[in-house]
């Protein structure tokens, strides 16, 4: 069974990068869906040799094909596609890619029950310290799409289906399931949401896509503790490139001072005054 909710949300969010496709690394390249990155690993012009790292906003999947195309050739279709967490931003045309290519997909196995229809995760907080978007977000999704038959846990040894060369590592506090991918021949890292490089509550900074590093969306991200060792683990890699799920790719001094520097003053910088997981028995950062 294969059912998406969130296929009938269309958010009419977009920014300045929107359609943007770019070379992060060596057969990585992020394409910019309105307002949330997804990646392509692969080598160009080999339609079947390709793996899919998230999928993009509600009603996204004709785009995601289209460029797909464009990169691989026609009739490109990846060997699997793996989901850094389930949040509607992330997997808005899984349901219906699913359906057209008939692959499977791999999340964390804590991820599992909001990729199977179960569980759906805490409500976004409009209440929290942030911008017009943090403001906005009661608005988003927080339902769990059923991809039961297609979505499998990873596995447990840190290797990533399909991505010899990559492993898979915990990174929780957006969502208990959260992974980033890393590469370790060349230091790039797929961050999902565990960081970003734009401050992804203030409309204006998204629309422009400033770049300057993060924490994980103030809206959207339960538990701060966690959030917090995430990005210490994150920054102990000293990755040399980085996709974050928003925001442009970073690389090089900019990257690791920027990382390094939201690891070690994480409170100041990525924890929000108030809101309602701030303080909570299981987020409580103050």
């Amino acid at each position: 069974m294969v059912d998406n909710p969130k296929d009938d949300n269309l958010m009419p969010m977009t920014s300045v990068g929107s359609g943007n496709v770019t070379m992060v690394a060596s057969n990585v390249h992020s394409y910019t869906n309105q307002i949330v990155n997804l990646c392509f690993i692969g080598e160009p012009g080999e339609p079947n040799n390709w793996v899919l790292v998230d999928a993009g906003m509600p009603k996204s999947a004709e785009k995601i094909v289209g460029e797909a195309e464009e990169l691989f050739g026609q009739g490109a279709k990846p060997k699997a596609i793996i989901l850094t967490h389930g949040h509607f931003d992330h997997v808005g045309g899984v349901a219906e890619l699913v359906k057209k290519w008939e692959v499977p997909v791999y999340a964390h196995s804590l991820e599992i029950p909001y990729l199977h229809g179960e569980t759906s995760y805490m409500e976004p907080d409009p209440s929290v310290a942030g911008g017009l978007i943090a403001k906005l977000s009661g608005f988003f999704p927080n339902e769990p799409i059923n991809l039961e038959g297609y979505v499998h846990a990873l596995p447990a040894d840190g290797s990533v289906p399909e991505l010899p060369e990559w492993r898979w590592l915990h990174t929780p506090g957006h969502t208990p399931g959260h992974v980033s991918l890393f590469r370790e021949s060349d230091q790039t890292l797929i961050a999902g949401d565990a960081f970003t490089t734009v401050k992804q509550d203030q409309m204006f900074e998204v629309i422009k896509q400033e770049k300057e590093i993060n924490g994980p969306p103030v809206y959207f991200t339960p538990n701060w503790r966690d959030a917090h060792q995430s990005v210490q683990k994150l920054a102990a890699l000293r990755p040399a490139f980085a996709v974050t799920g928003h925001g442009q790719p970073m690389a090089g001094p900019e990257l690791i001072t920027g990382l390094t520097d939201l690891s070690n003053n994480f409170k100041s910088k990525a924890v929000p005054e108030h809101g309602k997981y701030v303080d909570d028995d299981e987020g409580t950062y103050m």
